[in-house]
């Protein structure tokens, strides 16, 4: 038991699902009206795509996958990605707190038009449109993409790398082609994950390439 905890002692970093998760609910009851709608005319060009659904839902697995992948490989890559969307989930819950805001652009679904159509039905019934801005599909993803590319063990796995890259762009488009978010949450997503990368992997990475010269020099 000794030995497991001292390997896998982050597990503690899975306590942060019981200040998350409390905190979003109890925006999804209580926000429900007079909150700042996120719409902008661009978001009325994208057109509704139901078939985005599957992106979409890919996201929970490449986000669990991933991050259960570094938690049992690399405990520096966990806890880099575990900084990086936490810190940017938990800021997202704070602009929701003191600024409502909330999305009008879902259509009608036809769920007996298609199986897609009817995977969006139950997903606008278990999700409500408003605590959207910043994204956290987006910026989840670009946080998931990030720890990938910034892996040593993933260096020269070139399929898995622009395979995280195609996924990553495809869940950020799914959330406007789905209307599930304005373009101005997925923008303020990208906006949240530029100004957090060089917080989490920019300083750290400089750090080890001043240890590598060091130790180069001798």
């Amino acid at each position: 038991m000794k030995n497991l905890l001292r390997k896998y002692g982050h597990v503690w970093t899975f306590g942060y699902a019981f200040i998350y998760l409390p905190w979003f609910f109890y925006l999804e009851r209580t926000v429900t009206h007079g909150y700042a709608v996120m719409h902008v005319s661009l978001d009325d060009v994208i057109p509704f795509n139901e078939y985005f659904i599957v992106p979409y839902l890919l996201w929970f697995l490449y986000v669990a996958g991933t991050m259960l992948y570094f938690f049992f490989t690399s405990k520096q890559d966990y806890y880099r990605v575990c900084t990086f969307l936490f810190t940017g989930m938990t800021i997202s819950l704070l602009i929701c707190t003191f600024f409502p805001n909330g999305t009008d652009l879902r259509p009608v679904v036809d769920p007996e038009k298609n199986f897609c159509s009817w995977l969006v039905s139950i997903l606008h019934k278990a999700d409500t449109s408003t605590n959207v801005f910043p994204s956290i599909h987006a910026y989840n993803s670009l946080g998931i993409h990030f720890a990938i590319m910034n892996s040593r063990a993933l260096k020269d796995k070139k399929l898995i790398r622009w395979g995280s890259f195609g996924l990553m762009i495809a869940i950020c488009l799914s959330t406007m082609f789905l209307k599930q978010h304005s373009v101005v949450d997925v923008v303020g997503a990208l906006i949240l994950a530029y100004v957090m990368y060089p917080l989490v992997y920019g300083f750290n990475d400089a750090a080890e390439r001043k240890a590598a010269r060091q130790k180069a020099l001798g």
